[in-house]
């Protein structure tokens, strides 16, 4: 069985280190990692014991952790929550999928449709009206009883990753598209972004049968079989995760001092001391004048990013050696 990407990274700088691990054969994402100095900590793919696990739940959560961070006073995304009668009867009389479409018309269209509790931008949805929010709320609530509305933001998607008061890497990422190139049609440069995926180690991440493909296909009136001009760029997705087939442009060495601390700041709050933070703004790279938190993740997952090339592979085990030495210091008594 192939040996998973996060996996072979933390042998490789448990290696440097001294430290033993030992992984389950069948489930080969998850294993023990033994310290010179007698510790031990568990990992599953990208969790480390580094954040408590109710921090954690509190950044899964985009409903709670959006509340906890506008307490805070960080700049959010409007929004609410709404639930099935299965998950809770009481709110969902007044909080349900019919009373959704009326909060996403007050915000006006278009607007966000989300799973409240999914990761790698699952059934993340720009709808633009009232069919368009049936079908996504329809499809979020079969996999999850809650989801949520948000007003929607314009500007760029771009996620920072923090360990303790340090930024380890800083990316834009851009929803997958297709470019043409005035011959093929939209399915065949699809398989072809797919093989490339493959060829640089990402895997099969395009769903061909993506309700949100297909929905941003026909707003644009085009189809699998429409042959796109030459240098037209289609995007596919409107989220913009690298696990949907996203693509990441760094910006680790020129993250302007203001987003260091706010990403920084936003990790210590969250009592997150690993975390990804969600950012929507005009440029990174400039002193702070306006800026959305998409919402924050305490297991920032960095396989698709490393994917990019030698540099950010290079980054992320030099995030994951720092991870390890800070867990064998790790009081666990």
């Amino acid at each position: 069985m192939e040996t998973p990407f996060v996996t072979s990274i933390i042998q490789k700088v448990a290696e440097k280190i001294g430290a033993v691990v030992l992984v389950d054969p069948e489930c080969t994402f998850v294993g023990l990692i033994t310290f010179r100095n007698g510790n031990k900590t568990f990992f599953r793919s990208s969790r480390f014991s580094i954040n408590s696990s109710g921090s954690v739940a509190i950044a899964k959560d985009k409903g709670v952790s959006s509340f906890f961070l506008n307490k805070f006073g960080y700049k959010v995304t409007e929004g609410q929550t709404f639930f099935s009668e299965e998950l809770c009867e009481e709110l969902a009389n007044t909080r349900n999928i019919d009373t959704g479409l009326y909060y996403a018309k007050e915000l006006g269209f278009p607007v966000i449709v989300k799973p409240i509790n999914l990761s790698k931008g699952v059934f993340v949805t720009k709808v633009h009206n009232k069919q368009e929010y049936y079908q996504a709320a329809k499809k979020i609530l079969q996999k999850t009883s809650v989801f949520i509305v948000e007003r929607f933001y314009s500007g760029n998607d771009y996620r920072i990753v923090v360990l303790d008061d340090e930024v380890i890497s800083a990316y834009q990422r851009i929803p997958l598209f297709i470019m043409g190139d005035g011959q093929s049609n939209v399915l065949e440069l699809m398989q072809e972004k797919q093989e490339t995926f493959i060829k640089n180690g990402r895997k099969e991440i395009i769903d061909f049968e993506d309700y949100r493909i297909k929905k941003n296909l026909r707003r644009r009136k085009l189809n699998f079989n429409t042959v796109i001009p030459k240098n037209n760029i289609v995007y596919l997705l409107d989220n913009a995760n690298l696990s949907t087939g996203g693509e990441a442009v760094d910006f680790t060495e020129n993250i302007h001092p203001d987003f260091q601390k706010l990403a920084i700041s936003i990790a210590k709050d969250m009592e997150l001391r690993l975390a990804g933070v969600d950012i929507l703004t005009s440029d990174i790279t400039s002193p702070i004048v306006d800026y959305t938190i998409i919402e924050i993740n305490g297991a920032p997952s960095l396989t698709h990013y490393a994917s990019f090339g030698e540099v950010q592979t290079k980054r992320v085990e030099n995030l994951y050696l720092k991870v390890l030495k800070a867990l064998e210091n790790e009081n666990f008594d």
